[in-house]
């Protein structure tokens, strides 16, 4: 009687687990992952993405460790058709990964959750980080042309695309006054 009871107790489990459990992820269930660092855009890459990455779906997916879902496409670049990477978390893309030549060349970081080793983040105001543009910063290009690219401090590979409210004219870069209430709206990486 009592195993009968199990049975009838543990079949709705059995007959649903399968659909559930699909969904969850398990690399974040494993013991060495629940106190690892999390991912950061450095000289080298952003987390286990580098400059030796190839570009393809598999080797980005396993650098990935799983914990985002990938997205490719394709657009022209001066006049070449490149190919792309969305890397989407829920619903919503949390990094860009372009390449050339079989690697990743360049990666946009748009998510929250991923800063700069030196603690940059979205949403980081201009003012945290430079007192002026001059000799840091230009008029950002190419689908970023509304807001402004400022080289990181001691970076070579690590840029900040920073946006917020200007109503001055399309192809001039704000003022130090106005730019220090833009943010952070993403992090790029160049190889």
């Amino acid at each position: 009687m009592k195993s009968l009871r199990l049975i009838l107790c543990a079949m709705p489990l059995v007959l649903t687990g399968c659909s559930t459990l699909s969904s969850v992820n398990w690399s974040a269930a494993n013991p060495w992952n629940w106190f690892g660092s999390s991912t950061e855009v450095t000289e080298q890459g952003v987390g286990k993405l580098t400059a030796a990455t190839p570009l393809n779906e598999k080797s980005i997916a396993d650098a990935l460790d799983g914990d985002y879902r990938l997205r490719s496409g394709m657009k022209t670049n001066n006049g070449n058709v490149v190919r792309f990477y969305e890397v989407m978390k829920d619903s919503s893309v949390a990094m860009i990964i372009n390449g050339d030549q079989g690697t990743i060349s360049r990666i946009d970081v748009l998510d929250s959750d991923i800063s700069s080793a030196s603690g940059v983040e979205i949403g980081t105001p201009f003012s945290d980080l430079y007192t002026k543009a001059f000799g840091n910063c230009q008029k950002a290009t190419g689908d970023d042309s509304a807001g402004v690219e400022c080289k990181a401090e001691g970076s070579q590979h690590i840029s900040y695309i920073f946006s917020g409210e200007w109503s001055g004219p399309e192809g001039i870069m704000p003022s130090d006054d106005t730019l220090k209430d833009w943010k952070v709206s993403k992090i790029i990486w160049r190889r």
